[in-house]
């Protein structure tokens, strides 16, 4: 190429008589250094754009995403967009060096959305639980300072204990420097990878408990225990519970998240706090928290410390049917001993139905067979039995404890003002005692009336097994995927149907890739039930020999309301089913940190290039930045010609039959012959990629824009006047033309056609492992529905062409490469025939009849060009070229 070069500029530089300024060798080094600048800055450009994709896809769409997502994507916009301004002014010789200034200060708006704000707590490290209330949920979490204000206002009956606060915690983390190692390694992992994760947990669980715990905060549980004896009996054991800030907030449960350590001697207690500040960073908590876009550094870990309750009987309460909100019956689950296998689903359970009457009345007994127990050991920790066979049938709760228990839901129910989610246990003197009270959410309206009206859907279908409880409302299909051990939620694939022999709460990691739970035993006061509800996951629980009857990747649908399942996908069952999945990240603290950092990157404000506004002062965003970086760089690299007197280079004409304006800058040897003037004839060009482009430009002459109803106009209509890039006055010159960009290998088309944009970047020779097509489509003047299903429409001819293709919004991007010379060549016609022929297209994509008319049509188009091109090169030595003009 630079002997070609050479050879060409000497000729020319004799022809003129040395008219132009520079050397030969000078002119080169100048024209290769902004070509490469060029180059950098259009791909930084496209990495920018497609981080802002990212960003805006994750905010729209339902997949979850933690602060790892947020500050990695922001700050590879933030290094793409600095690329970008250092590109534009090695291009222009420091023309522009003012973005820097701009980009500086984008940042540093930037920068509190991304840091970890982290700040030590002041505060006691013990407080006694008659000295809180629900106004310390900030110091001591929300599951302390619901049980002490129930406690010191309604006098409900709560163990004695005490609360280790968050300042404690923060002061146990920072003692080892934990808080920074803690950071590093998550921003280190692919929290989105369940192995990677599954990894991360069982290290910084391991740094936790072996780290040493502050001679200061020891002697302080220790004096908060002393005070407990005093009040109970000296060498009390206590139950210690995870009461995370977070927790029991509106909308978020945390159910069965963080560990529990129950019936702790004093010997025991600083292990058993390390523990439970461990579990923060169990795999089910951060899969939890990545869920729901809660930030690790919101989370700091208090623990309730509080007397053990040898229970006799245990369960929970709800004071509302959970999935049933027309439904104020209270709900008692109960079984024999602690409650743990009640909230774990191990063990059948006895349900009490109570009416919410002034004198409550017991509407359904339902009395289960409790194979087994958990009790307290004499000396500490707890241990499962076997419930001996008389005790194992018998009802767990006497009718007097359940209506006493009734009232008491009833009280917190009214107290609070909404439905209530009550741990409690009966000791050994027969006393109600309350172990938690946190908030129950509910099934909605609409929720219920979508499962009455898919009622009957199912006729037809072969049902492989019925019976159980609804745990969780809704219809999901999917093939069958048996968990037995922790591994095997590694292998967990997305879309599949969860089962289980018992509903444990660990399995809780896979909720946002099921599409519904199975499990044999368990019931819907489990944990897992509660986190199912809150994902909207479909449950059935307690389904007798779900494991036997379901096989192995067998496509079933589950009908939690209607507790069946069913035999292959029952379409008409799962249209008519409930929607219940919500976007859960919507409103948190990480969906936050993304809207705020997405607000100073993604917005487009520099719309109209040859406004007054059009500098880089004006630059708000990131989006701001590259759209006058890519601008100005394209007038930079045209402008190259004339700067160095060197008019052959600049910017031609091309003469062709397509009624609108193409203009083509030969970088290099794009042309069989030096032009001059200001228009160049197609016969003239050598470029394989421009031409084969342009054969399907011109294959077909456009037909102008489809007929479209009165909704499709108005459509553009509102666009056109709403956005003033859109208004044909306020184009730029670049935006009304197209340019080819061209050597004899390489081409790159920009265009605007009607309201939307197009690139195509080729490089085609006679080696295929350097050969690429990128095509990327953006924009249209309708609204954002028709766009997207525009988009979708071309994503769909394209991968029917053989491209790659990734949709992102109303973007698309589609790739091709290490294909042999012919093949890219009739490839780049087919880009050549869509870059013409999708032109406002967006107005008729609500009217499926002229979808389908268009797509046979085009395809037809597509398949026909590509017999034209089998059976002829295109190249100029190949077969002579038709007159232009």
């Amino acid at each position: 190429m630079v002997g070609r070069l050479k050879a060409f500029l000497s000729s020319w530089f004799r022809r003129t008589g040395g008219s132009f300024s520079g050397d030969v060798e000078g002119l080169r080094t100048d024209f290769r250094a902004r070509y490469h600048q060029f180059k950098l800055l259009l791909s930084a450009n496209n990495q920018a754009l497609d981080i802002m994709a990212e960003i805006e896809q994750a905010l729209r769409g339902s997949a979850p995403f933690g602060m790892r997502f947020v500050r990695s994507r922001c700050i590879a916009a933030s290094t793409s967009v600095f690329k970008i301004i250092k590109h534009i002014n090695e291009l222009s010789t420091d023309k522009y060096s003012a973005l820097f200034d701009r980009f500086k200060a984008i940042q540093k708006r930037l920068n509190p959305f991304l840091q970890t704000d982290v700040r030590l707590r002041e505060g006691e490290w013990t407080l006694p639980l008659e000295a809180i209330d629900r106004n310390l949920a900030d110091q001591v979490g929300g599951k302390i300072a619901n049980l002490a204000e129930i406690r010191n206002r309604l006098n409900v009956r709560v163990p004695n204990g005490f609360a280790i606060t968050a300042a404690a915690y923060q002061h146990f983390m920072a003692y080892s420097d934990l808080q920074p190692e803690v950071d590093r390694r998550i921003q280190a992992t692919d929290v989105e990878r369940l192995d990677q994760l599954y990894a991360l947990s069982a290290s910084i669980q391991q740094l936790i408990i072996q780290a040493p715990m502050p001679p200061e905060l020891e002697e302080a549980l220790r004096a908060a225990y002393r005070a407990l004896e005093e009040k109970e009996k000296p060498g009390v054991t206590v139950a210690m519970r995870s009461s995370a800030l977070g927790e029991d907030l509106e909308g978020v449960s945390f159910a069965g998240q963080y560990r529990s350590q129950l019936n702790v001697s004093k010997e025991n207690i600083l292990d058993a706090y390390k523990e439970i500040v461990a579990s923060k960073y169990g795999l089910t908590a951060m899969t939890y928290r990545l869920n729901r876009g809660i930030r690790d550094e919101d989370v700091a870990m208090c623990v309730a410390c509080m007397a053990m309750v040898d229970a006799v009987a245990g369960g929970v309460t709800y004071s509302r049917n959970p999935v049933d909100i027309r439904d104020d019956a209270v709900m008692i689950h109960a079984v024999w001993g602690l409650p743990k296998s009640v909230v774990d689903g191990s063990t059948p359970t006895d349900l009490f139905v109570v009416a919410r009457e002034r004198t409550p009345v017991i509407l359904r007994r339902q009395v289960s067979r409790k194979r087994e127990k958990f009790v307290c050991y004499p000396a500490e920790g707890v241990c499962r039995l076997d419930a001996l066979d008389e005790e194992a049938d018998e009802p767990s709760l006497t009718d007097e404890r359940a209506l006493e228990l009734a009232s008491l839901a009833g009280r917190l129910d009214d107290y609070y003002g909404g439905a209530q989610d009550i741990e409690w246990a009966v000791n050994a003197a027969g006393e109600l005692v309350i172990l938690q009270c946190r908030p129950l959410e509910q099934r909605t309206e609409t929720d219920i009336d979508a499962a009455a009206s898919a009622g009957g859907a199912a006729d037809g279908a072969r049902r492989l097994a019925a019976g159980g409880v609804t745990a969780g409302s809704g219809v999901g299909a999917g093939p069958v995927f048996k968990v037995r051990k922790d591994m095997d939620t590694l292998r967990f694939p997305e879309g599949a149907i969860l089962v289980a022999s018992q509903s444990l709460p660990r399995w809780a990691t896979l909720l946002s890739r099921a599409a519904a739970v199975v499990t044999e035993q368990g019931g819907l006061a489990g944990h897992l039930a509660n986190v199912a509800r809150e994902f909207g996951v479909p449950a059935l629980f307690g389904l007798e020999g779900a494991m036997e009857r379901l096989e192995e990747g067998q496509v079933v649908t589950v009908d939690a309301d209607g507790l069946a399942v069913y035999d292959g996908r029952v379409e008409a069952l799962l249209e008519r089913a409930p929607v219940s999945r919500r976007n859960l990240m919507a409103g948190s603290p990480v969906y936050k940190a993304l809207q705020g950092a997405a607000a100073l990157i993604v917005p487009l404000n520099l719309l109209d290039p040859d406004s007054m506004e059009f500098k880089p002062e004006n630059c708000r965003t990131f989006h701001d930045i590259t759209r006058f970086c890519h601008e100005k760089a394209v007038a930079e690299m045209f402008r190259f010609g004339k700067e160095h007197d060197f008019p052959e280079r600049s910017s031609k004409q091309l003469v062709c039959e397509v009624p609108m304006q193409w203009w083509v800058l030969n970088l290099d040897d794009g042309f069989r012959e030096e032009v001059e003037g200001r228009r160049v004839a197609l016969e003239n060009i050598v470029s394989i990629p421009m031409r084969a482009l342009w054969e399907g430009v011109r294959f077909k002459p456009w037909e102008g824009p489809p007929p479209v109803d009165g909704r499709g106009m108005l459509s553009v209509m509102f666009q056109a006047t709403t956005n003033t890039d859109l208004v044909t006055g306020m184009r730029s010159r670049y935006a009304e033309r197209n340019y080819f960009m061209i050597s004899k290998n390489y081409c790159s088309l920009t265009s605007r056609l009607g309201f939307h944009f197009s690139t195509v970047e080729a490089l085609v020779s006679d080696r295929p492992s350097e050969n690429y097509a990128s095509f990327h489509f953006k924009g249209g003047a309708a609204d954002d529905e028709r766009r997207q299903r525009r988009i979708l429409f071309i994503a769909d001819i394209l991968e029917n062409q053989g491209f790659r293709v990734e949709v992102k919004e109303d973007m698309l991007v589609a790739r091709m490469e290490d294909r042999g010379r012919e093949e890219m060549e009739e490839n780049l016609k087919v880009l050549g025939y869509l870059t013409i022929h999708t032109r406002q297209l967006d107005m008729i994509m609500k009217n499926g009849a002229s979808v389908s008319r268009y797509r046979g049509r085009i395809l037809h188009d597509l398949e026909a060009l590509r017999n034209l091109h089998r059976g002829a090169g295109t190249g100029p030595e190949e077969r002579p070229e038709r007159e232009e003009g």
